[in-house]
Order: C-alpha cells, then sequence, then structure tokens
C-alpha cells in the first residue's frame, strides 16, 4: 500500500491527513481550495454557452485566478443527456484551452472533467494536473492515465448511472455508506494502479446518482467522508438539490450553495467545485478563520 495510506475499518484504504500535492504545488491539509468552473462546451446545465467562445472562456480564467481560484476546472462534456460528444471532439474542445491557459498561468493547477482515458491522456500531456472523474470510474484506465502522468485523481459516486445520464428512484440502505464503499474502492485501484496517496481525492458527488434527500443526508454527514483522511471535494454549485430545497431557480441558488459550502468546510471538506469564485472563497476563508487556520485579513478592532 502506498506512504500514507493505512487500511480502514472497512478493509480499504484510508489517509493519515496530510499535504495535497497537484502539479507542481502543495497544499496543507487545513487549506480549502477553490475549483473554478469553465466550460468548453455550448450546453451546461448553468449558464449554457458562457465559455463556449475561447476568448471569453480564457477571460473566465483570469477573473478566476484574479478572484482566488487554487484550481481551475475544464470540461468538454456536459454532464446532462445530450447530443453524443465525440472523443476526437473533447479533445479538440479542451487540449488548445489547457496549453493556453498553461501558457499563461505556468504554476496554476488544472483539472480536467472528463471520465474516457483517450481525451484524458492528451490533456494531461497538455499540462492537465487533476483527473476529475466524475463518472465513478466508467472507463478504469484514468487511473492508469493519472498515474503515468503522476497526475491526482478525483474518485467519485454515482451509483448505478452511466455517463450522461440522470437518475431515476435512485434507493440505497444508506447512502453514505454506499458513498464510502464505492469512494474506497476506487481509491485502493487508484494505488494498485500507481497513484501517489498524496495525489488522490474523493467526492460523493452531489445529485450524481441521488435524489435531494440523499443529497442533503450527504451534506450532513460529511464529515464521515473527511475522517476517511482523503481529500473531499464538494461540487454542489447551484445543483438541483440545492434549487429543491430552497425553491429556487438556477440563477437563485447562490445563497444555498455558500451556505452548503460554509458547512461542507466546517465538517472538514478540502476542495470547492464552484461557479462563483469571488464569493466562494471569501466563505471559506471565513470559515477557515473562524476554525483557526488562517489569521484575520485585518484586525485593529478594539486595539488602537
Amino acid at each position: 500500500m502506498d506512504e500514507g495510506a493505512v487500511a480502514g475499518d472497512r478493509g480499504q484504504p484510508t489517509r493519515t491527513p496530510g499535504p495535497l500535492r497537484l502539479g507542481g504545488r502543495e497544499f496543507a491539509p487545513g487549506q480549502p481550495l477553490v475549483m473554478a468552473i469553465v466550460n468548453r462546451t455550448p450546453d451546461s446545465f448553468y449558464r449554457p454557452g458562457v465559455t463556449w467562445d475561447q476568448v471569453a472562456a480564457m477571460d473566465m480564467v483570469h477573473v478566476a485566478v484574479a478572484d482566488g481560484a487554487d484550481i481551475v476546472d475544464i470540461g468538454g462534456v456536459p454532464a446532462k443527456p445530450g447530443p453524443e460528444v465525440t472523443v476526437a471532439e473533447e479533445i479538440h474542445r479542451v487540449v488548445p484551452f489547457i496549453e493556453r491557459v498553461r501558457a499563461a498561468y505556468p504554476d496554476l493547477v488544472i483539472s480536467v472533467d472528463t471520465w474516457r482515458n483517450e481525451p484524458a491522456r492528451a490533456m494531461c500531456a497538455a499540462g492537465a494536473d487533476l483527473i476529475n472523474d466524475t463518472w465513478s470510474a466508467w472507463d478504469p484506465a484514468l487511473a492508469e492515465v493519472a498515474a503515468e502522468f503522476e497526475a491526482g485523481l478525483v474518485c467519485s459516486h454515482i451509483g448505478p448511472l452511466t455517463p450522461r445520464t440522470r437518475p431515476h428512484r435512485p434507493a440505497y440502505a444508506d447512502v453514505v455508506a454506499d458513498v464510502l464503499d464505492r469512494v474506497l474502492l476506487l481509491t485502493e485501484r487508484a494505488l494498485k494502479a500507481g497513484v501517489d496517496a498524496d495525489r488522490i481525492v474523493i467526492d460523493p458527488t452531489h445529485d450524481f446518482g441521488k435524489n435531494t434527500w440523499q443529497s442533503l443526508e450527504l451534506t450532513r454527514r460529511l464529515a464521515e467522508l473527511t475522517a476517511t483522511g482523503w481529500p473531499v471535494l464538494v461540487s454542489g454549485s447551484h445543483k438541483d438539490f440545492v434549487g429543491e430545497t430552497l425553491g429556487a431557480s438556477l440563477d437563485d441558488r447562490l445563497a444555498g450553495t455558500l451556505a452548503t459550502t460554509a458547512l461542507c468546510a466546517w465538517l472538514g471538506a478540502r476542495l470547492f467545485r464552484a461557479h462563483d469564485v469571488r464569493e466562494t472563497r471569501q466563505a471559506l476563508d471565513m470559515i477557515a478563520t473562524v476554525k483557526g487556520d488562517r489569521p484575520p485579513a485585518r484586525a485593529v478592532r478594539g486595539l488602537a
């Protein structure tokens, strides 16, 4: 078993909490990370097409970095059902853009949202540091690609779904236990494939293979995932469980997203995939400071 990973109560690897290494960067255990979303698609679920144009997408990267993003997550295929995007088309949408981002920001951590090994290999060759596999090892060769390029890997849970499908009455005896079983199994497989323990992230994958009640339970019990020691990614930005909880439209879910973000940060999540980088950064900085992991930017009240 890789150094840093130990056998847990389930017989699957847990991790002694420690730094997360992505690309040439090392992030301390108490440092929450913002993963900015930049979709190279014309039909994303939220604000479709806003970064379809390469100039607009690059402008979005500039803004995200200025607003405090630690990672930029680039995707070429929407998660929702829709027209087929071939491997060649996914590569065409994403690889040249990765090259532009890498040239502009040599030290920025670049994540790629893909579930197929062929695009992942081309993207890592172009400079990607993290493979964000939202579809739970549908293509098991992704772990081999991550190992080959010394890239990070996100291990996720989607229940019985296949890529780009929606859940229909998902049922689990215990949704958190099911998530833990799956993501810990995938971390074990990733370690065996040669992925470094300090480059592996787990994601309960809110809404994917889950109804609103199940996503809420995952949020409430997130400490059970963070207790494994693996860095936990939360991707709840503007998702349906937020909208259904508040009766809010896609454009009116920021407050609910930030509330979820703050709760998950308090419970120990490490990475937060976000559309609203500046607001997410501020929420995370506030939680980190309350927890004692970060000093206030300025503290003069009552001291002068």
